[in-house]
């Protein structure tokens, strides 16, 4: 896996100071994308060990709230494959840390469902994320009010409550 960024004192991509982590590849190529230049699976730097303890680090700190992931398309089969060992590591060493999840994915269509996204990874990456961002941006649906999101469709889950009920929970602080 490659990444473009990493943003180690985020404060637009989730509640808190965050570490942000752009992976690259993304294959739905949403009109009017922010970050077109993430399309690309090579693109920016290869996820190696040293990455990795960067990443570490900068999560180290006590004000920062958690991590992030967008790209690109963290949820790409192969992005998934490549997370999900890092995001096992940031949940034993930082586990009252919160990990949040960008996604252009659906998540009853596409990462509950058979679908090219849903891979061996999805079902434990997906219980490790405490929330997910979903849906593609449309830009006829384009909101600057919303929080956390650029399009009226995308919905922020609280994973941990739609985990518990067994059905989707939004989180109710962004509605």
């Amino acid at each position: 896996m490659y990444y473009s960024e990493i943003k180690k004192t985020d404060i637009a991509n989730g509640l808190g100071v965050r570490v942000t982590l752009f992976v690259s590849g993304c294959n739905r190529h949403c009109k009017n994308c922010f970050n077109k230049e993430t399309w690309s699976f090579t693109n920016g730097k290869p996820f190696d060990a040293d990455t990795e303890r960067e990443l570490m680090e900068a999560l180290a700190p006590s004000y920062i709230n958690g991590l992030t992931l967008l790209g690109g398309e963290p949820m790409e089969p192969q992005n998934q494959a490549a997370l999900l060992p890092f995001v096992r590591r940031v949940k034993e060493r930082f586990p009252s840390k919160d990990i949040w999840c960008y996604t252009g994915c659906t998540l009853e269509r596409d990462l509950l469902s058979p679908s090219p996204y849903r891979c061996d990874a999805t079902d434990e990456l997906l219980g490790l994320i405490d929330t997910l961002v979903d849906g593609e941006f449309i830009e006829e649906r384009k909101n600057l009010k919303l929080m956390f999101r650029g399009s009226d469709n995308q919905r922020i889950i609280d994973m941990r409550r739609t985990r518990l009920a067994g059905h989707t929970v939004t989180d109710e602080r962004f509605v």
